[in-house]
């Protein structure tokens, strides 16, 4: 089996005409849709924000509301196994490609945790600022920083969710985790009162495709990523399963934590690829 390491990316094949026709009708609905719902959203902040502070008890519904529409426009069935967690927890997932993001928010109401450069990204930075996106730097002297910011947002109630490959994948496996964000998890203020679900998010390609279609790794062009899953006349469909919870109490350390994870992840990713 060929993989995301491979440096083999499948064959970019021509958009035919009926493609360009499927890009812009659901690139035009998706837009507008976005583009209303985020007014909504910033309106409503005004008054959540001062009220609330860190808490947003409101406006994730909104973001929960265009992630779910999104993915019927692209025609991505989405089954649910498992229970998402209440209370105060954190999440984590694989990483597959941007659908991650849609996938994920469609079925709980969650903050994702992003390297930085992402809030400089056109129209993309811009909806991750709005809807809570916590934005990280990969530099060991901020380290000590972000992790209170972590803390901070986790004890008012936030789930924060991030992805601890670190990079997306070809959606055929589950790389190691990295354990640095981990960390922030041991604090003594959020040892004893946190959990960690761990999530695997599986993509099934449409029929005829390339297993890989959904994944966005190595060299590939996000733009032709992003057309390629646009113009699909096909169904595709994912599958979303959330683990039994993790007490961050009975691990000794971030490195044991970020295992169990991982090997929940990828033991939820490989029975739904079978």
């Amino acid at each position: 089996m060929t993989t995301w390491v491979d440096g083999n990316e499948p064959v970019e094949q021509p958009i035919a005409v009926m493609g360009w026709v499927r890009i812009i009708m659901r690139a035009v609905v998706i837009v507008t849709l976005i583009a209303v719902c985020l007014t909504v959203l910033l309106v409503l902040r005004l008054i959540e924000r001062p009220i609330y502070g860190l808490r947003r008890p409101f406006t994730p519904y909104i973001t929960q509301f265009v992630c779910r529409t999104s993915l019927l426009i692209l025609r991505l069935p989405l089954r649910v196994h498992g229970q998402p967690l209440h209370g105060r927890a954190a999440v984590v997932s694989n990483h597959t490609s941007l659908l991650d993001i849609f996938v994920l928010n469609a079925s709980k109401r969650i903050f994702f945790v992003s390297k930085s450069e992402v809030a400089g990204w056109a129209g993309i930075g811009i909806l991750a600022r709005a809807t809570g996106t916590l934005f990280i730097k990969r530099e060991r002297r901020e380290a000590l920083a972000q992790t209170k910011i972590m803390q901070e947002r986790l004890l008012a109630g936030q789930k924060l969710l991030f992805f601890p490959e670190g990079t997306s994948t070809d959606g055929l496996q589950v790389i190691p985790f990295k354990t640095t964000l981990f960390a922030a998890f041991m604090a003594p203020e959020l040892r004893d009162v946190l959990q960690v679900q761990p999530v695997s998010v599986i993509y099934h390609a449409p029929k005829g495709e390339d297993a890989r279609f959904y994944g966005w790794w190595g060299d590939m062009s996000f733009g032709s990523h992003l057309l390629r899953t646009l113009a699909c006349p096909k169904r595709g469909r994912i599958d979303i399963v959330y683990h039994p919870a993790l007490k961050v109490a009975d691990f000794s350390d971030r490195k044991a934590l970020a295992k169990a994870c991982e090997t929940a992840v990828r033991a939820g990713h490989q029975h739904h690829r079978g």
